[in-house]
C-alpha cells in the first residue's frame, strides 16, 4: 500500500468550511448545516409532546447547559425554535463557544450564520467564540477569513480577539504575526495584561531570546502587573531550555517565597529539563514533591521519566514510582501511567492500541483527547507507526476529531520507523485538511528526511516554513546547517 492510500484510508476527510458570506436570498438556506436547525424540523413533528415553556426558561437552560452538557442544549435550542422562538445573544454565544470548543466548527459557524441572517445582530464574543475554535483546530487561513468578515461587518476587534491571535500566533511560532499583533494592540492602547505578558514569554523562550524574558520581568513591575503562576511558569521554562538550571530553581524559590503555588505546569517544567540534561536525582525529587501536593503527573512527563529510566535499565525504580503514585491514591490516572509502563517495559503487555484503551475503560478511565495524544506519543517515540494510525482510529470511533498534535506525532511515528513517504503524506493531509503546519510540523518533518538521508528535502521543508510565516527555531536551523555540510561535501547546492 503506498503513502497516499494508507493516509486516505485511516485520516478523516479534509474539513471544508464554507467562506461566511453577507446576507443573500432564501435559495441558498437549504445548506445550514447546525444541528441545532436540524433537530429544529425533527422537534416540530413531536411538537405536542412537549410542555409549552416560556422563552426566558428556554434561553436561561441553553445558557446553563451549553458548558456541562451541550447536546442537552441544542435540544433545548431545537424545542424553543420550533415554539416559534429565538434565543438572546447570550444564549449564542455560549453555543458557538461550546461548539468550537468541542471542534465542530462547522455548527459553530452555521449558527453564526443564522444570526447574520435573522437576527440578533453578532458582536465581537460571537466572533471571538468561532475564532477560538478555528485557532484551537490551527485553522489559520480559516481564521483570516473570519477577521476579514467581522471587518466588513463592523464589528471591531476587541483585548479578547488580539489575546486569542496573540496566542495562536505564538503557538504556531509565528514570531512575525505575533509582533504584528502586539504592534496592533499598541496602536490601538490596549496594553498587555497577565496572559499577554505570559505568550510574550513563551515568545522570547522559543526563539532564543531568554535575557529579554528578565528584563520583562521588570517591565511588568514597573507598570504594576502581577507575576501569576504562568509568568512564572513561563520564566522557569525558558530558564531550563537554555540550560540556565540555576536561574530556573531561584525564579521557583522566589515563587513560593511570594506566595504563588506552583501549577502543573511549573512541575513539568522543572522536572522535564533535569531530566533532559541527565539529572534524575533532581527530576525524581521534584516528581515525588509535584505528588506531594497533591497533583497529578503529567502522562508525558511520566513517559520523559520512564523513558529515561529505562535507558538506564533502572526498571526497578520505575515500579517503585507507579507503586508509589498507587499508594498516593492516583488511581484513576494510574491506569493510563499503568499502560504507559507496559509500552516501555520489557513485558510484552499492551502492543497493541485497542489492548490499551480496553484496558483504561475497564480501569473506568475517561477518555479524551489528551489520553489518545498521549498514547500516541508513546508509540510514536518508539516508531510504533501502525499502532500510532491505530490510536487515531480509535480516537476518532470516540467521537473526537484528530487535531494538529496528534497528527504531528503520526508524522513522528513515520519519521522514528524511517517510512518518510507516509510522514509526507500526512503533512500533506494536514495542509489538505485547512490546518496550518506549526513549527513542530515543519521541524518533525525536517527530521524526518535527515533521518532518511534526504537532505535536499530538509532544505526545502525550511523554505516552506519560512514561506508560511513560522520562525525556525534553534533545531530546525542546526538540521538545515548539518544538511547543508552533508550536500556541501556531496558537490550538491541548494
Amino acid at each position: 500500500m503506498d503513502a497516499c492510500s494508507l493516509v486516505r484510508r485511516h485520516l478523516p476527510r479534509p474539513l471544508q468550511l464554507p467562506l461566511i458570506a453577507p446576507p443573500i436570498p432564501s435559495r441558498r438556506r437549504h445548506r445550514r448545516v447546525a444541528s441545532a436547525v436540524v433537530r429544529c424540523c425533527c422537534s416540530a413533528a413531536e411538537a405536542d409532546h412537549h410542555q409549552e415553556r416560556p422563552w426566558e426558561w428556554y434561553d436561561r437552560a441553553i445558557q446553563s447547559q451549553a458548558g456541562s452538557d451541550l447536546a442537552r442544549s441544542l435540544d433545548l435550542l431545537a424545542d424553543m425554535q420550533a415554539s416559534g422562538a429565538r434565543p438572546s445573544a447570550g444564549a449564542y454565544a455560549r453555543l458557538i463557544r461550546a461548539l468550537s470548543r468541542a471542534g465542530r466548527a462547522l455548527e459553530a459557524e452555521a449558527l453564526l450564520l443564522e444570526m447574520r441572517r435573522l437576527g440578533p445582530r453578532p458582536d465581537a464574543a460571537h466572533y471571538n467564540a468561532l475564532l477560538e475554535g478555528l485557532l484551537a483546530a490551527a485553522c489559520l487561513r480559516l481564521a483570516d477569513r473570519l477577521l476579514l468578515q467581522m471587518a466588513d461587518d463592523g464589528v471591531a476587534r476587541n483585548r479578547r480577539t488580539y489575546t486569542l491571535l496573540l496566542g495562536a500566533y505564538a503557538r504556531a511560532g509565528r514570531l512575525e504575526d505575533s509582533w504584528w499583533v502586539l504592534g496592533e494592540m499598541r496602536r490601538r492602547g490596549i496594553r498587555l495584561d497577565t496572559a499577554g505578558y505570559s505568550v510574550l514569554v513563551r515568545l522570547y523562550r522559543d526563539n532564543g531570546m531568554w535575557k529579554k524574558a528578565t528584563d520583562l520581568v521588570m517591565e511588568m513591575q514597573e507598570v504594576g502587573v502581577e507575576l501569576d503562576v504562568k509568568i512564572y511558569s513561563g520564566l522557569i521554562d525558558t530558564f531550563g531550555k537554555y540550560g540556565q538550571l540555576a536561574d530556573a530553581r531561584r525564579v521557583f524559590d522566589k515563587m513560593r517565597a511570594e506566595g504563588v503555588k506552583p501549577d502543573i505546569s511549573t512541575w513539568n517544567a522543572l522536572i522535564r529539563w533535569h531530566c533532559r540534561v541527565g539529572n534524575m536525582k533532581r527530576t525524581l525529587r521534584f516528581f515525588t514533591s509535584m505528588q506531594e501536593e497533591g497533583m497529578y503527573p503529567d502522562p508525558k512527563i511520566f513517559v520523559m521519566i520512564i523513558s529515561r529510566l529505562g535507558e538506564l535499565g533502572k526498571w526497578d525504580e520505575i515500579k517503585k514510582l507507579f507503586d508509589g503514585m498507587k499508594n498516593r491514591g492516583f488511581k484513576e490516572s494510574g491506569a493510563v501511567y499503568a499502560v504507559l509502563v507496559d509500552i516501555y517495559g520489557q513485558y510484552g503487555h499492551f502492543r497493541d492500541a485497542r489492548e490499551c484503551i480496553d484496558a483504561l475503560r475497564a480501569e473506568n478511565t475517561q477518555l479524551s483527547p489528551r489520553v489518545f495524544c498521549v498514547l500516541a506519543n508513546a508509540y510514536s517515540q518508539q516508531g510504533l507507526c501502525e499502532q500510532t494510525v491505530n490510536v487515531l482510529q480509535l480516537m476518532e470511533e470516540e467521537g473526537f476529531e484528530p487535531n494538529l498534535v496528534m497528527l504531528n506525532l503520526l508524522i513522528n511515528a513515520f519519521g522514528t520507523a524511517g517510512r518518510h513517504l507516509e510522514a509526507l503524506a500526512v503533512f500533506q493531509h494536514i495542509k489538505d485538511s485547512g490546518m496550518s503546519p506549526d513549527v513542530v510540523t515543519y521541524t518533525t518533518l525536517m527530521k524526518t528526511f535527515m533521518r532518511a538521508k534526504k537532505f535536499e528535502k530538509v532544505s526545502e521543508v525550511y523554505r516552506e516554513m519560512e514561506r508560511a510565516g513560522c520562525t525556525p527555531d534553534r533545531k530546525a536551523r542546526e538540521m538545515l546547517h548539518d544538511a547543508n555540510v552533508v550536500l556541501e561535501q556531496r558537490g550538491c547546492f541548494y
